[in-house]
Order: structure tokens, then sequence, then C-alpha cells
């Protein structure tokens, strides 16, 4: 495909066409078109005259078609923004999403009610990029001792580059779940996670750009998406203190199921379920007393 676009308007005109014709999001092109050019939305706006020199069309070209074919706008350009900050990210994680940004949120909020103590120890179970556990310890870098557990060790190498590329002082081990601070009888006051929760009978319906290029395991949980929550209810009593906090993102509609299991297995806990933005159910906390 050739294109006669030179200035940078007539580029993002081209592509918001090209995008929605192929049923991309058509803002991916200006992502893109940033990215390249090194500016930010208003200094982008600011140079819609601007022409482009030949050689970023053709970058800029071969960038959306790269999107429409199926790769992620995230892995082209290598980073995503959560929380206000750029993260690494590549086909070895999940690449963070802004449902998971009111997580940290919500537990900031929480963790304002737990006992005043100098330090308080987070995990963040099955961390990928790092997202989650980065982004709580530089918000709370004087009250939070922060950890993370991944299965995949090549998960853990993108988070670990993200710690410190971002500055952040967070202790990674690789592990399944809870198994780490269980075997050496660590005990945490705080357990973050979003774990796999996508039902297996979904994969089909779903986009390529997600299912051919992030990984499966960080995305499916069995039949109804709830293997993970299952598991963690066995290991959580191991491990958290009291008081305490727990908090889970879900998938919508599970949240009944989840805030559950955390009460049959806390029966004497605050259970809460957090809607979204856009008002589906999207975190359980359990707040135990």
């Amino acid at each position: 495909m050739n294109n006669s676009f030179t200035k940078v308007y007539e580029a993002l005109k081209w592509a918001s066409s090209f995008l929605m014709a192929n049923d991309r999001d058509e803002n991916a092109g200006e992502i893109l078109l940033k990215h390249l050019l090194n500016m930010n939305r208003s200094q982008l706006f600011a140079n819609l005259q601007t022409i482009l020199p030949a050689e970023t069309a053709e970058e800029f070209q071969k960038a959306v078609e790269l999107h429409v074919s199926g790769t992620p706008v995230q892995h082209i350009i290598g980073t995503e923004e959560f929380y206000g900050r750029a993260f690494i990210v590549n086909k070895q994680v999940l690449i963070p999403r802004p449902e998971t940004e009111e997580l940290i949120y919500h537990t900031l909020k929480k963790v304002s009610k737990l006992p005043s103590k100098k330090r308080l120890k987070l995990a963040d179970i099955g961390t990928g990029s790092g997202a989650i556990a980065i982004t709580m310890k530089l918000e709370k870098p004087d009250l939070l001792t922060v950890m993370a557990t991944d299965i995949a060790e090549v998960s853990l190498d993108v988070a670990r580059l993200n710690a410190r590329k971002l500055e952040a002082d967070v202790t990674f081990v690789q592990g399944d779940l809870l198994q780490p601070f269980i075997e050496s009888n660590r005990k945490l006051d705080i357990i973050l996670s979003n774990p796999p929760y996508i039902p297996d009978s979904d994969k089909e319906s779903m986009s390529v750009v997600v299912t051919g290029h992030e990984p499966h395991m960080a995305l499916f949980a069995g039949t109804d998406g709830l293997d993970f929550y299952r598991r963690f209810m066995v290991e959580l009593p191991q491990v958290v203190k009291q008081p305490g906090l727990i908090g889970f993102e879900i998938g919508a509609g599970q949240g009944e199921a989840v805030a559950d299991m955390l009460q049959d297995t806390f029966p004497g806990a605050a259970v809460s379920i957090e809607f979204d933005i856009n008002g589906k159910d999207r975190m359980v906390f359990a707040e135990i007393r």
C-alpha cells in the first residue's frame, strides 16, 4: 500500500480511516506518530501542518500496518503508560490495563486505614511487568516494603528492568503464587494480585491483538475463570497478617463468587466489591481484622 500523505494531519487522517476499516482503534495512529516524532499530544497537534520526513512517513505506515496485522501498539513502541509512568512491555508480560490502575487507587485508600506502622509488607502475586508492585512502592515509598512473585522468570526479567528504570526498590522472587512466602514462613500485611481470570471458552471470541501476542498463562483460568482465586484461598491464610488487606482484580461478573470465597476463608473480614468507571465489578477486597 502506497500513500500520498506528506503532512502530519494527512498521516493521522489516513491512519484513522485505515484502522477503522480494519476494526482497529482509530486512536492507535496518534499514539504511534507521537512515539515516532517524540512528541506529546499537544506538540503533535501544534504541528499538524508540518511535513513529515519521507523515512518517518514510511516508518509510520509500516507501524500502522503492523498493528492492523495484530501486533499491539504497546509492543510496537515498547512501552505502556500506567499510573502516569511508562512501563516496558513485550510478549512475555501482560500489557497493563486502565482497570488495574483502579486497583491501585482503591488499595491506596484502604492502606490508609491499616493500623499505623513504620513499614508494611506488601506482595504483588503474578507481577508480570511489575506495574502493581512498582507503582505501590513509588506511591508509598516510606510506608511499604514491596515484594513481587511470578512463575515465569522471563516475566521477572521485564519487571526488574522496569524497577531499575523507574528507580523502585522492589524485591522480585520466582515462584508459584504464594509459595515463596509459605516456604520461607514470611507473613504479609498486604497481598495484591491481578491473576488470570478469563474463562477458557472466551479465547475464540477475543481479538488476535490479545490472544496472538500476550501470554496465555497470564490470561486464562479454567472453565469459569476462577481457578486461581480458588488456589489463593488455600494459601492466603498461611501468609496474611491480622490485621491485613487482600485485593484482587477480577473479571466483570465474578465479584460475587470471589467475594464469597474470601468471606468463607476469612469469616471475620470486611469483604467488599468495587466497581470500575464503567460500572462493572472489577475488584474485590478483604480487610482482615
